[in-house]
C-alpha cells in the first residue's frame, strides 16, 4: 500500500496528514485484527517514516513501548519532555534506557521564563492545569506541526478516558497512534518478565504511576497523581 498521506481524501480535514474521519476510521477497521508490534511495524509502511512523533515519559514501564520501538525502527527519535520537575530516577531511567537500546532521545523544554513563572507561582499547586500547559503542551505544541502522527503509549486499562479512545484519533490537528491502547495489564506483564526488562526504580517503592515530583504520591494505578484534585490527566492526551 502507498502512503496514507498521499492517497486519502483532504476534504474537511483538520489534521496534518490531511486524513478524512472516513479514512482515520477505516485505519481503525485493519489495524484492528493486529497486535501491538504488527500496528507499528505497519505505520512506518503507511506513514512517512519522517513524518511520525514518538514521544515517551519514561515512567513506569516505558521500557516495554520502547523496547519494540527500538528493535522496529532503531533511527526513530523519541521525543522526551522535560518538565524540571521529573524526579531524579526518572532521568537516571531515560539515561539508562537510551544506553540499553542505543536510542535517540531529544529533550523537550517551555521557555525559560514561563518554567520559571510557574515555578516562583507554583502553579502545581494553586494551578495544575496551567502548569502542565506551560511545562508540557507547550513544549509539544510547538514540534507537532512538522509531523503527520503522534505515536503514544497509552493503555485503555489506566484511565476512563483512555479507555474511551481508538488506535487511531485525530487529537488537536494530529492523528494520534495508540498501537497499546487494548494491550492489557497482563499482557503487559507478561511481555516485561519475557525480556526482563526493567522497570523505572520507583515502582519497587510504590509508585505505579510517575510524573512531575510536586503531583506524584505512592499509589496503584493513576491514584497517585494529582492526589486530592479532580486531574487525572496532564492535558497532552485531552
Amino acid at each position: 500500500m502507498s502512503k496514507v498521506t498521499t492517497v486519502t481524501q483532504k476534504n474537511d480535514t483538520h489534521n496534518s496528514a490531511g486524513l478524512s474521519a472516513q479514512a482515520i476510521s477505516e485505519l481503525n477497521d485493519r489495524y484492528r485484527p493486529l497486535n501491538f508490534e504488527e500496528r507499528l511495524r505497519n505505520l512506518y509502511l503507511d506513514f512517512h517514516p519522517e513524518r511520525v512523533m514518538v514521544t515517551s515519559s519514561f515512567a513506569a514501564t516505558s521500557a516495554y513501548f520502547l523496547h519494540i520501538i527500538s528493535r522496529i525502527r532503531p533511527e526513530q527519535v523519541i521525543f522526551f519532555v522535560d518538565t524540571g520537575f521529573h524526579f531524579p530516577e526518572t532521568l537516571l531511567y531515560r539515561d539508562y534506557l537510551i544506553g540499553l537500546y542505543h536510542l535517540k532521545v531529544k529533550d523537550l523544554r517551555a521557555d525559560e521564563y514561563q518554567h520559571w513563572y510557574s515555578e516562583k507561582e507554583k502553579l502545581y499547586v494553586v494551578d495544575p492545569d496551567f502548569c502542565c500547559t506551560i511545562n508540557k503542551i507547550g513544549p509539544l505544541d510547538e514540534i507537532k506541526p512538522n509531523y503527520d502522527v503522534w505515536v503514544s503509549s497509552l493503555m485503555s486499562w489506566q484511565t476512563d478516558h483512555r479507555a474511551s479512545l481508538s488506535i487511531f484519533e485525530e487529537r488537536r490537528g494530529i492523528i494520534k497512534f495508540n498501537p497499546m491502547i487494548d494491550v492489557t495489564r497482563e499482557e503487559r506483564d507478561a511481555y516485561i518478565l519475557e525480556h526482563k526488562l526493567p522497570f523505572h526504580p520507583l515502582v519497587a517503592e510504590g509508585y505505579s504511576s510517575i510524573g512531575c515530583t510536586h503531583c506524584t504520591v505512592k499509589g496503584n494505578g493513576r491514584c497517585g497523581r494529582w492526589a486530592g484534585k479532580p486531574k487525572t490527566e496532564c492535558g497532552l492526551h485531552l
